[in-house]
């Protein structure tokens, strides 16, 4: 059940927004309430994909799959997804209400692209709205129910995109074997690689330029950081299934969040 919950994205998107809550001025029982809820949320969603990509993945033999080794069945795994999702509901809405309808509604599109919206040109859309919306789950519901800025939302959103084109990457061929035909697939391996790190540079490149004051020598450090992983993405002369631009733009997501929890505290100042 552990390994069906996708638990490294789980506790990865779960540390960071609880991270943001405090950073942002919420105090421990406030950051208690979100890093419970998006966990729940990330729980749901993390079965969801694993329940309905069960019989796709048995049939390819994705023994690293738990429901297609046989390690726990399909059945399981959906109600874990529909318990998680049912915990999420209250545990969001006691951040306040208008911040619990602002995650919700990130949920319910993870739980869109599970369904069917990975499977079309649109499958970046979900990705772009759930990351988006992270900023405004933690401003609104702080005192005044502050929507964030929008080189926040912004940012949230462009990292999403780079965190799906980056997912997707290394498996790309064994997609199209299975009839998974999202914007990367469709891209096909070497544009995916070319584009993938894009959509996270600009995420750096707001993160820094975007919230008020001068840019200090760490976040000019930083975006020249990303433009040198992003050059080493693209980079000539390597095998086609390399996994240096996987691991690059994975440095560069993890370049974007450290900018995005630096600025925290500027989520309610413009």
């Amino acid at each position: 059940m552990l390994r069906a919950c996708h638990p490294e994205p789980a506790a990865a998107v779960t540390a960071l927004v609880t991270v943001l809550a405090a950073v942002s001025g919420r105090g421990p029982a406030g950051c208690a309430v979100v890093g419970a809820a998006v966990l729940c949320g990330q729980l749901s969603v993390g079965w969801c994909n694993d329940a309905v990509d069960a019989v796709r993945d048995t049939a390819a033999g994705r023994t690293d799959k738990p429901v297609a080794a046989g390690t726990v069945t399909r059945t399981a795994v959906a109600v874990a997804a529909g318990l998680a999702l049912a915990g999420c509901v209250p545990l969001s809405l006691a951040a306040g209400r208008l911040a619990g309808s602002a995650h919700l509604l990130g949920v319910a599109a993870a739980w869109a692209y599970n369904l069917g919206v990975k499977r079309t040109a649109a499958s970046w859309l979900p990705y772009a709205l759930g990351f988006g919306l992270l900023p405004a789950f933690v401003t609104l519901g702080l005192a005044g129910h502050p929507w964030p800025p929008a080189w926040a939302v912004a940012a949230g959103a462009l990292l999403g995109v780079g965190a799906h084109f980056t997912n997707v990457l290394p498996d790309i061929d064994a997609d199209l074997a299975a009839g998974v035909r999202g914007l990367p697939q469709r891209l096909g391996r070497r544009r995916t690689r070319v584009l993938a790190p894009l959509p996270l540079l600009a995420a750096s490149a707001v993160l820094v330029l975007g919230p008020p004051g001068p840019v200090g020598p760490a976040g000019w450090s930083a975006l020249a950081l990303t433009a040198g992983l992003a050059a080493a993405t693209t980079a000539a002369g390597r095998p086609a299934h390399s996994r240096v631009p996987f691991l690059a733009t994975l440095a560069m997501a993890a370049t974007a969040v450290a900018l995005l929890v630096l600025h925290g505290g500027s989520l309610t100042r413009g």
